[in-house]
């Protein structure tokens, strides 16, 4: 009889891995619910704090009451101001990320489960105390604050989430495991897009933010959860002894091992994800302005992209994970994105079908790039890999908030000219061609190391001669220290800590 036995649910038991999945999904439902929220609330985050009631006297069409509504109602943010916001949750994750991929790696996902989404909590609870003092020389100190906690906590805790995630699922449903995770965390900014403007209507700012940070206390929980879940099925698992050992032998100096397909592969998401944040950041307030429509539409409109992800994540996942191809489907997300910004900046196609169409991309894209990382670095160092990479897409697009945000050049109430949106969507294009040319890149360097990305599941079962480490971690633990520093790392039996 094995430890496993005397459990109700055996942690071998798809019920049991399963349970797991919904506590691990249910850690970022909040913090992504409240990432967003500014975007869904820019008119009232830029209205001016004080304003003419009878301003619309001179403006009769919906998109000026409107404004004048949010100017009532106004914390008096110039555009700088709005996009710092999101430019220093970037900058913090663009920092931490990096030291919190490698924590996790040596400490483990129970500490870091913990600590991050404590810092989300405590950061959404700041930035929703600054909008208290609005008016006053603290308000937009305490809202940064705000951000930069939270900034620190919810982007490494998408690593702890990943890292969950591939334990429990590696060699089973690993592809539905990450596309129902990616799922529920979107349908937090799905949500968001839908009923936060409503909310902030009926009950006000200050109850609706601290609304969000409610929701990232629901997270904390769930991290106490799936934190005893998986201690528990990890002890009983034998595990725990072999992970500690193998978390022991990761260096921080091993990512010079890290290959030039996994840094094109970091710059690939950067420069795609760099037109699709911060376009989502100010998309609510370009579709008023270019197509006067009134917020709450508007809103609907951004949010489609979300929309989009939280529906086909989980079903393209699966498609990608046995179809492969993953090189091939980065190229050509980037090329079919390019049209996606030339219609916006160039047209007045409804923008509904632009945002379904980024949406869609954006869903492949993130179903193919981010789980190509573990096909390019070894599992002891899939924490440091992940934290590199998010760090350098949350440096691209802290980048990319600024310039916007200089771009558009927002005071007061007065609109934003629709020559200075255009730049803005010019500049996300520019973004697209990198991407493009960084996915070339990748496919040419990936065949010429072996085709690892483009292979599909059953190809490379055939073709490739790889075994699943976890079959060869017996026979292979006495072996281990016998590897050098490059040889350590591509240990077929090399595990991180849970």
């Amino acid at each position: 009889m094995t430890a496993g036995d005397n459990m109700a649910i055996s942690p071998d038991s798809a019920c049991y891995r399963f349970l797991v999945l919904f506590f691990n999904c249910m850690l970022t439902f909040g913090s992504y619910f409240c990432f967003d929220m500014p975007s869904v609330l820019q008119d009232v985050f830029q209205g001016p704090i004080e304003c003419v009631r009878n301003a619309t006297a001179n403006h009769t069409d919906g998109s000026w009451y409107n404004l004048t509504k949010s100017c009532e109602e106004g914390l008096g943010m110039s555009s700088e101001e709005y996009n710092l916001l999101y430019a220093i949750y970037a900058w913090t994750n663009a920092l931490v990320v990096i030291a919190a991929g490698f924590l996790i790696d040596k400490l483990g996902n129970r500490i870091g489960v913990f600590l991050f989404s404590g810092l989300c909590v405590v950061g959404s609870s700041i930035f929703a105390i600054g909008t208290m003092f609005k008016g006053t020389k603290y308000m937009l100190p305490l809202m940064l604050v705000g951000r930069l906690l939270f900034g620190s906590g919810n982007g490494s805790l998408t690593i702890v989430q990943n890292r969950i995630t591939a334990f429990w699922f590696k060699g089973k449903e690993l592809a539905l495991a990450f596309g129902l995770t990616l799922t529920v965390s979107r349908l937090g900014s799905v949500l968001n897009f839908f009923v936060t403007e409503s909310f902030e209507e009926k009950f006000g700012l200050d109850w609706t933010l601290w609304g969000g940070a409610v929701l990232c206390g629901l997270g904390f929980v769930s991290a106490a959860i799936v934190s005893a879940l998986d201690v528990v099925g990890v002890r009983n698992l034998g595990q725990t002894e072999n992970m500690a050992v193998q978390s022991k032998k990761m260096r921080f100096t091993d990512i010079k091992y890290f290959t030039g397909s996994f840094w094109l592969l970091v710059l690939t998401i950067m420069f795609f994800y760099n037109g699709v944040f911060p376009f989502v950041a100010d998309a609510s307030n370009f579709i008023q302005d270019k197509y006067h429509y009134p917020p709450d539409t508007s809103s609907y409109f951004a949010g489609a992209i979300y929309f989009v992800s939280m529906v086909a994540s989980a079903l393209i996942g699966i498609a990608i994970d046995f179809v492969g191809y993953r090189g091939i489907l980065a190229v050509t997300c980037a090329v079919l994105t390019i049209p996606v910004f030339g219609l916006l900046a160039f047209t007045y196609v409804h923008p509904l079908v632009c945002t379904i169409w980024l949406g869609v991309m954006y869903s492949i894209a993130a179903a193919s790039l981010w789980p190509s990382i573990p096909l390019v670095v070894s599992q002891a160092t899939l924490g440091t890999a992940m934290g590199l990479t998010t760090s350098v897409q949350m440096i691209g697009i802290g980048i990319c908030n600024l310039v916007i945000g200089a771009l558009l050049d927002k005071h007061g109430d007065e609109p934003i000219p629709l020559y200075r949106w255009k730049y803005m969507i010019i500049f996300l294009f520019a973004n697209t061609l990198a991407c493009v040319a960084t996915s070339v890149l990748l496919n040419i360097v990936d065949r010429r190391s072996g085709g690892v990305l483009n292979f599909s599941k059953m190809r490379s079962a055939r073709e490739l001669p790889l075994k699943d480490p976890d079959d060869l971690q017996d026979t292979h633990d006495e072996e281990e220290g016998e590897y050098g520093e490059t040889d350590r790392l591509l240990a077929p039996g090399a595990r991180s800590v849970n």
